[in-house]
């Protein structure tokens, strides 16, 4: 399952259980090259603001870019500091930054996402309790 919305201090990840994360990042600027679009680069408020989410989806089972309580995609990514919310995509089920990366680029509005060279920065989050997966986008 997938959706999509769319709508400066960067850092590496830091925990050892981020190579998945990791590897959406490489895959993204793969597609993105391709694309003729820059590298984004990874920005801890945007990976905080993506792992948060899944954890929250995870949490109370939802997927959706606006939580039950009504925040957006582009309020969480403020909250956590970030100053230009680009887009978020999300997905649900997949079990490798393969698979997950395939589902979004099968997806119209998800690739948009991803290709947008306005684009300039990225948080990934994964949560393996139902693996829900955030791509959080800043420009």
């Amino acid at each position: 399952m997938i959706g999509t919305g769319a709508a400066a201090a960067f850092a590496p990840m830091a925990s050892a259980a981020t190579s998945v994360e990791d590897q959406v990042v490489a895959l993204v600027n793969k597609e993105r090259a391709g694309a003729g679009c820059g590298a984004v680069k990874v920005d801890s408020r945007l990976t905080k603001a993506a792992q948060e989410h899944s954890a929250d989806m995870a949490k109370r089972t939802y997927l959706d870019h606006t939580t039950p309580d009504g925040v957006t995609f582009a309020q969480r990514i403020s909250k956590a500091g970030h100053p230009s919310p680009g887009a978020e995509n999300i997905a649900q089920g997949y079990q490798s930054a393969a698979e997950v990366m395939a589902g979004w680029m099968k997806s119209d509005g998800h690739k948009a996402n991803i290709l947008n060279c306005s684009n300039k920065t990225i948080g990934v989050g994964l949560d393996t309790n139902g693996d829900y997966w955030t791509q959080d986008f800043g420009s």
